[in-house]
């Protein structure tokens, strides 16, 4: 019997095609699943890290604050916003935001979650005066699309909350929070925890508006039930104008670069 030769061999389109041949950057069911978890975080961490870097933002001052506050709403509110978009103008103006002298390196830059609000305040008043500013912003099913007035170059978008609060926490050199809710209260008490047991160096923590903060959270309340040392209430430190906020972080230690 004759053997039988095969003499077409099936070309390798199956091969090209197949999930396994992509190349892995490219594979985004492969980045996507479960196992690159951890990539993906140093991903987050990694992209904004060297656009920061490569801007010269060497230290930021954090505003956080409602993603619901408008310029045009009610007038407590409205005074909220005004300020806020004040502050971003002075520390951008005195803070180290420029560069200096031809110094490179900035420092004090501010730095929201990027979205509307009280953040979008911050970023307004530093975009007016010609000064950068950072929004790190988060994929959310609602609030959270960038304003305008961040720096293009330095807007950001991350999934995951931990890599934001990361670099939201880094370089701060002090906190200012505005009123605000649920995501306001998440970084406040994020920054005074690492403050707290000494797992960040020592920063002001502003809150604006003493009347909101001390309605909302009754902060003598946890000393009393031994939750929290006495100390500890020297963590935060109140103010109720963008001038006061300013005198507050500078008498609290903030630092300030050499010439400003």
């Amino acid at each position: 019997m004759r053997a039988t030769i095969v003499t077409d061999a099936p070309d390798n389109t199956a091969q090209l095609a197949s999930p396994s041949y992509r190349l892995a950057a490219l594979d985004q069911d492969f980045l996507l699943g479960d196992s690159m978890r951890g990539v993906r975080f140093l991903l987050e961490f990694a992209k904004a890290d060297e656009a920061l870097r490569r801007w010269g933002v060497r230290s930021t001052i954090v505003v956080f604050g409602s993603a619901r506050v408008r310029e045009d709403g009610p007038p407590e509110r409205a005074r909220w916003y005004a300020e806020a978009r004040r502050l971003g103008r002075i520390v951008s103006e005195r803070g180290g935001a420029k560069h200096q002298n031809g110094d490179k390196v900035r420092d004090n830059v501010i730095a929201t979650g990027g979205g509307p609000g009280l953040m979008e305040a911050a970023n307004r008043g530093a975009f007016e005066v010609g000064a950068p500013s950072i929004g790190f912003n988060i994929t959310l099913p609602h609030e959270q699309v960038p304003n305008p007035y961040c720096t293009p170059e330095l807007t950001f978008r991350f999934h995951y909350f931990a890599m934001r609060k990361m670099h939201l926490a880094m370089r701060a050199n002090a906190l200012v929070v505005f009123p605000g809710g649920f995501g306001t209260f998440d970084e406040l008490f994020e920054i005074l925890t690492l403050r707290q047991t000494d797992k960040a160096p020592p920063i002001p923590i502003v809150l604006f508006d003493e009347a909101y903060w001390r309605s909302i959270i009754n902060f003598e309340a946890l000393v009393e039930h031994g939750m929290i040392a006495a100390s500890d209430l020297e963590l935060v430190h109140f103010a109720d104008d963008a001038e006061a906020v300013w005198d507050k972080l500078v008498d609290c230690g903030l630092k300030l670069p050499t010439g400003v």
